[in-house]
């Protein structure tokens, strides 16, 4: 092929050319076509440029526009011929179907869809199906005290707003996962198909099950640019385009073209035949009752961005160039001939014949849109509370750890744990998953494959059944794509089930955006009355930043937890449980809530069990709470508040008490535990938190605290500035400073072993005098002599790494005071 032809193949212009030749419509229904798809245009134009006169009843002036033009229209018209064509097939053949959109700034297209539809009035009944509403649904699109841009949580039949690009296939492999009848009709932009999160996400169908699973119908939408440039799967040829995707191993399935009657003909017969392949695939599997992975199709179309916009404006393009992506003409209030051309434009859709009483005909409704919850954008899948289940669960007591002496047993608590969430996916068989990149055997998660296997839906060797876990049917989700697992779940819970993530700690940070888009849409559907509550998103951490022993400073990283902080306190909660009877009760807390961010933090390795299951119960309700088997004030004026959070400086911190008791026993020393980590801030700032009277009556207001934290210390300072005696809290936590390094040594590195915080405590009490000086000199000795000990022989000493809770006649004093 010469490069005119080629260039000429992947060109966006001329009639349809397309890998399915068929023609199944009618003059009639083409006609019908058309008409709706100039409404739609209509609306998506109107929502961008007009505050007044709706419906051009009278010509087009500048106090009719809105003052300040924002939206996108460029890719708003392949996606509503995308939207309306399925239509007609969720009609034919009853499917259950939800539309996401994956382009930027995509609302117009599934507003005006929404609108045509009638569910948007349905929802917003000031919006109504005449010239009154239409006006009020103009205005409010990316207005102050409107709706965005975006497929916000506003808009009906969305759980992709689209705001980061990257997501729309992750999320809608995520939403048909044990939904097996569902299809997700899934726009991709082009720009969006240039992020690492969107090139990851194609390899989903290794993981669809074609048995239990529904199916996702992508549609790489090519209209050739960006916001100022041109895109990358637009510009290379048909065959490098579709090797890539058979690489990827799908059948592509090409429309091209901007000759709008012959589009509607390649599009539909496209379409129709990518649904029965869907049909077809799924009947062998349910049928056969014997999974495989076909080539499932995927739809290239290519247009032109703007399409059926102008082709220039004032010699310089327009439609099929990058100044039609956002608002296509610029000008108008200042220009007349370009307001003249806006009029023209909008006209040249018919508003005043399609939408003569204010709406369509219910002749071309009944046509071309479904009825009930089989449109698109009332499917109650996208509103995920409406079909959502609650979680079958098992009494997480009964999995409990015996902590006969406090501070005194050994045990590993996350494979414990993993016994629990075994029996609660056993319990859940098809509405809870377990998501994570490659690590639930590292994470001593192993046991939950006893009730099910990690999803493999690849070819299988003979090795596999040497501990690989692997199944078709399994529940258990991994890929080395944090952005994909995340995208997943976020998916399954939206869209009506149950699920968890563990990672480890350090890493999560690849998915910090990701979070924060889906703490926004909750933040944000608090606001809509109709969406109904999901599932929390809940992620556990661990690999901690604590333990890296031997993965060195890269893996050193607890920072995610500021970036959560930072979200609605509306939608977010930290636990960092010290114990296994703690993390237990966290969990099960966290699977049973909904519309919140979960986040818990526990180490995998055996620690230091501290609570009775009763007592972690009482602990972890309170979120906070004094330690008095660690303490020996007794009710008295403490002298020292010793405070942790984290079950690795819960550790360090018992054992500086235990040096301070050591030399100094008359010592009236405060232990306190955190939980949840927004128990510190003022219950003003977050509902969680505690008031001031409660905060002094635990922390007092005039006392030295020295707070051993797992994550950075600053942020400690941060959610406790406003509290009674903050100047007297001290915080030790991670401060970037590691290497390869034994635990021990990496907390002597930034000053959160036991060491340092009993010097640290010494110095904060200055009636101690000379004895405290003598004893911080021989703490000192005793820290360096530990550093050289690792230093020399690769392990911390054996005394200080299996140190336990000494104090049986504390624990004695404080058992009778608590009887008593």
């Amino acid at each position: 092929m010469s490069n005119s032809q080629e260039l000429e193949s992947i060109s966006p212009y001329g009639p349809a050319r397309s890998t399915i030749k068929d023609t199944p419509l009618t003059k009639d229904e083409v006609e019908k076509y058309n008409d709706f798809f100039k409404a739609s245009l209509y609306l998506s134009l109107g929502m961008i440029y007009l505050r007044q006169n709706p419906l051009l009843r009278e010509p087009l002036k500048k106090e009719h526009l809105k003052a300040r033009l924002l939206g996108h229209f460029g890719s708003a018209p392949g996606q509503i011929f995308t939207y309306m064509h399925f239509n007609r097939l969720i009609k034919k053949y009853d499917l259950d179907a939800i539309f996401i959109s994956g382009p930027g700034h995509g609302a117009p297209a599934v507003l005006s869809q929404a609108y045509l539809e009638g569910t948007y009035s349905e929802v917003y009944p000031e919006t109504s199906e005449d010239e009154e509403g239409m006006q009020k649904f103009f205005k409010q699109f990316s207005f102050p005290g409107g709706i965005g841009s975006h497929a916000t949580p506003e808009t009906p039949g969305s759980i992709h707003e689209g705001g980061e690009l990257g997501y729309s296939i992750s999320h809608a492999f995520g939403a048909v996962f044990d939904h097996p009848e569902l299809i997700a009709l899934t726009m991709v932009g082009d720009g969006e198909a240039e992020t690492g999160p969107l090139a990851t996400s194609w390899h989903s169908t290794k993981f669809l099950n074609p048995i239990t699973d529904g199916a996702v119908l992508p549609v790489l939408h090519l209209n050739g640019y960006k916001i100022n440039n041109p895109t990358i799967l637009a510009r290379i040829s048909h065959k490098e385009l579709e090797n890539l995707f058979i690489g990827y191993g799908y059948q592509p399935y090409f429309v091209e073209g901007n000759d709008v009657d012959t589009m509607h003909q390649a599009m539909a017969a496209t379409l129709e035949h990518c649904v029965s392949e869907i049909r077809k695939f799924q009947k062998q599997a349910r049928e056969s009752g014997k999974a495989f992975r076909p080539m499932w199709p995927v739809i290239i179309l290519r247009t032109p961005k703007g399409w059926t916009g102008p082709r220039k404006i004032d010699d310089k393009y327009l439609e099929g160039f990058w100044r039609s992506h956002q608002v296509p003409i610029t000008d108008v209030h200042e220009n007349p001939e370009h307001l003249k051309l806006l009029e023209k434009w909008m006209r040249s859709y018919e508003p005043d014949r399609l939408f003569a009483d204010g709406k369509i005909s219910e002749e071309l409704k009944d046509a071309l849109c479904p009825r009930g919850t089989r449109r698109m954008s009332a499917n109650p899948v996208a509103n995920g509370g409406t079909n959502r289940k609650p979680l079958r669960m098992p009494d997480f007591r009964n999995y409990s750890l015996g902590v006969d002496k406090a501070g005194a047993v050994m045990a590993a608590s996350m494979t414990n744990m993993a016994g629990f969430l075994r029996d609660v996916m056993a319990a859940n068989s098809t509405n809870f998953r377990l998501f994570g990149p490659d690590e639930t055997e590292s994470n001593k998660l192993a046991k939950v494959y006893q009730a099910g296997k990690k999803v493999w839906m690849g070819e299988y060797f003979a090795e596999d059944e040497d501990g690989g876990n692997l199944a078709m049917e399994g529940r258990v989700m991994e890929m080395l794509s944090e952005h994909t697992c995340e995208g997943w779940l976020e998916g399954y819970i939206l869209s009506g089930r149950h699920g968890l993530l563990n990672s480890y700690e350090p890493f999560i940070h690849v998915i910090d955006s990701m979070v924060n888009q889906h703490c926004k849409w909750l933040e944000k559907c608090l606001e809509v009355e109709w969406r109904n509550k999901v599932a929390s998103l809940n992620i556990l951490l661990t690999a901690v930043v604590w333990r890296q022993d031997h993965n060195g400073f890269t893996h050193q990283d607890p920072g995610f937890l500021d970036v959560v902080a930072n979200k609605s306190p509306e939608v977010v909660r930290i636990y960092l449980p010290p114990d296994g009877n703690c993390l237990l009760s966290c969990v099960d807390h966290c699977l049973r809530s909904s519309n919140y961010v979960n986040v818990i933090v526990a180490d995998k390795q055996e620690h230091l069990q501290y609570l009775s299951m009763e007592e972690a119960v009482i602990h972890c309700t309170k979120g906070i709470g004094i330690w008095p088997q660690f303490s020996t004030d007794l009710g008295e004026e403490p002298d020292l508040v010793m405070a942790s959070c984290g079950d690795i400086p819960t550790h360090e911190s018992l054992a500086a008490i235990d040096l301070l008791l050591q030399h100094f026993p008359e010592l009236k020393i405060r232990c306190i535990n955190v939980v949840d980590l927004f128990k510190l801030i003022s219950h003003e700032d977050h509902p969680h938190g505690l008031n001031n009277k409660e905060w002094t009556s635990i922390f007092t207001a005039n006392k030295p605290i020295i707070f051993n934290f797992h994550s950075y210390p600053w942020l400690v300072h941060r959610l406790t500035y406003k509290r009674p005696g903050s100047q007297n809290i001290h915080v030790r936590g991670y401060k970037e400073k590691g290497n390869i390094d034994t635990p021990l040594e990496l907390a002597i590195r930034n000053q959160t072993d036991r060491f340092s915080l009993a010097i640290d405590a010494i110095d904060r009490m200055p009636h101690l005098g000379n004895r405290g000086s003598a004893a911080r000199e021989t703490l000192r000795n005793e820290q360096l002599k530990a550093r050289n000990e690792a230093f020399e022989v690769g392990i911390d000493p054996p005394f200080l790494k299996n140190w336990m809770w000494p104090h049986e006649r504390l624990n004695k004093l404080t058992a009778s005071s608590l009887s008593s």
